[in-house]
């Protein structure tokens, strides 16, 4: 089971709905507008910053939040020429054809239900996430940062697995998945974390987990044995927000689609 299986659906019509609210728009939402995204904590807080900075927002405060979870961005107009240099503080209103935008600081597995719910209007978040705790969104555009992958591993030398495989992962609908579509008869044990140690513990016979360069894998003696997925973060939105902020999600969708194609 691949965690990309039944994104495209869901994707295209985000894409749809991007390009055709995208006809004749500006760079601006309405006098007042606000937009609230959200975004996950750990490696892909930076990488999220970052290309919003390249797509030409001033993300102020946001460039280092410290410990705060709720940030206000400069009011600004998206989409213009003028590269996002960070530059700006937030806590003034926004002006006619600017955007009111503030950033939520989340947990990963949060962001989606925080935009689900409509206490953000968009964010951004991972496929093995997306996947793995499937919701009503559209997901307009793969954004390409937060590059991984999902595997299977298991410790170097370690013999086949007769009878039911024990898997130890954070990643149990996934995990499971894979199992029943090769018609294997497998035990999913739910791990919140260190799910490396399971085998060398005895608890399982395998793992799913997500790797990056792989080195944590090999510092605990394990090698990989499948690529179950290749992971990206995705642009998700709320449907309704989609619908009412039309304008605003407009000019964002298009300056983070220019970036992207770069």
């Amino acid at each position: 089971m691949s965690a990309g299986a039944g994104g495209g659906q869901r994707g295209g019509q985000g894409a749809g709905a991007g390009r055709g609210a995208g006809a004749g728009g500006g760079g601006a939402g309405p006098p007042g507008e606000r937009l609230t995204i959200a975004l996950a904590k750990g490696r892909l807080l930076g990488e999220a910053v970052a290309l919003l900075r390249r797509a030409g927002l001033r993300v102020g405060d946001l460039a280092d939040p410290g410990r705060r979870l709720l940030v206000e961005l400069p009011p600004q107009r998206i989409g213009g020429d003028r590269p996002g240099d960070g530059s700006g503080r937030g806590g003034g209103g926004a002006a006619d054809g600017e955007v009111a935008l503030r950033a939520l600081i989340l947990k990963p597995d949060d962001v989606p239900t925080y935009v689900e719910r409509g206490a953000a209007d968009c964010g951004v978040c991972g496929t093995d996430v997306l996947r793995e705790h499937p919701r009503e969104l559209y997901e307009p555009l793969d954004l390409g940062i937060g590059r991984c992958r999902l595997v299977l591993a298991a410790r170097a030398g370690a013999a086949p697995v007769v009878g039911t495989m024990r898997i130890a992962t954070k990643f149990v609908a996934l995990a499971r998945g894979w199992a029943e579509a090769r018609g294997l008869a497998a035990e999913i044990i739910p791990l919140a974390g260190s799910v490396e140690l399971a085998p060398a513990a005895g608890l399982a016979d395998r793992i799913v987990d997500l790797v990056q360069s792989g080195e944590t894998l090999r510092a605990n003696g394990l090698v990989e044995l499948e690529t179950l997925a290749e992971v990206t973060a995705r642009l998700v939105v709320n449907r309704a927000a989609l619908k009412l902020k039309r304008a605003a999600f407009d000019a964002l969708l298009s300056a983070l689609r220019a970036e992207v194609a770069r």
